[in-house]
């Protein structure tokens, strides 16, 4: 209730109904890399998307991967997903190793002078949002699975992989190195209503298990704005206990500026 993933908030601001979240498409994603980059994916795999077109709870979506003419080619490929109008979802790259051609990677962030906003007026680029201690439960996973909220699941999310434990789904992932920062970041932020509008997830010496403790980092790296929202770009980081980070995550966040008091006047 009162997030843009609730029908009654969401049809104010101008959407057909309750949105579903970035995080659980990436999920649907993860067949297909699997096939396109094999195992490795899990360890030093990444996905990069930007999400264009907001869907509502059962349109069905089918995600896509240009195929890698070698899979263990450190170029990024092509990923975007469809609705089954045709209609774009979400569109960007992936691929395994080094993600500095990554598409998130290669975007203008453009940030902007931050005493001209007004939800994220008191953050600044290079703001250390803090460290967490921080894992994501089995249990937890499990109960998105028997609730049907994990779109295509690999066996690997409940049960034991070939690395061992069970696996962090990406929209688990997501929340690993989400859910802390932007708890902490409620303080200096304006209320107001916002939504994923780009997230990448990169495996670094993967994979990343359930019911492990994690080190998060986080760090704002640009503030901007739209003509309907304020826009936050931050990077997070996991460590393991031997000081090795594990995944990162870049994710921009935007605020509705028609869900702002500070907008009102």
């Amino acid at each position: 209730e009162g997030s843009i993933h609730d029908d009654a908030t969401a049809s104010k601001l101008g959407f057909r109904g309750g949105t579903v979240a970035g995080n659980i498409h990436m999920d649907q994603f993860v067949p297909v890399l699997v096939e396109a980059f094999g195992n490795e994916w899990f360890e030093t795999g990444h996905l990069s998307l930007r999400f264009l077109n907001a869907t509502t709870d059962r349109e069905i979506v089918r995600a896509h991967v240009t195929p890698p003419a070698d899979p263990k080619d450190p170029n990024p490929v092509e990923a975007w997903m469809l609705r089954e109008d045709g209609l774009e979802v979400a569109r960007g790259s992936a691929g395994i190793g080094d993600i500095s051609q990554s598409a998130l990677h290669q975007t203008d962030l453009r940030s902007c002078d931050p005493k001209g906003l007004r939800i994220l007026q008191e953050l600044r680029p290079g703001e250390v949002i803090g460290s967490f201690e921080e894992q994501y439960a089995g249990k937890q996973q499990q109960e998105r699975l028997e609730k049907g909220w994990i779109s295509d699941p690999l066996a690997w999310y409940s049960g034991p992989s070939p690395w061992g434990g069970s696996l962090a789904s990406p929209s688990a992932l997501v929340e690993l190195l989400w859910f802390a920062p932007t708890e902490a970041l409620r303080a200096k932020i304006g209320r107001s209503v916002g939504l994923f509008g780009s997230i990448e997830v990169a495996h670094t010496q993967g994979p990343v298990f359930l019911d492990q403790a994690y080190s998060v980092s986080s760090e704002v790296i640009s503030l901007g704005e739209s003509p309907k929202t304020e826009i936050i770009w931050f990077d997070s980081a996991a460590k393991d206990d031997e000081g090795r980070t594990v995944a990162t995550m870049r994710m921009q966040l935007r605020f509705m500026k028609a869900s702002s008091e500070l907008y009102s006047a």
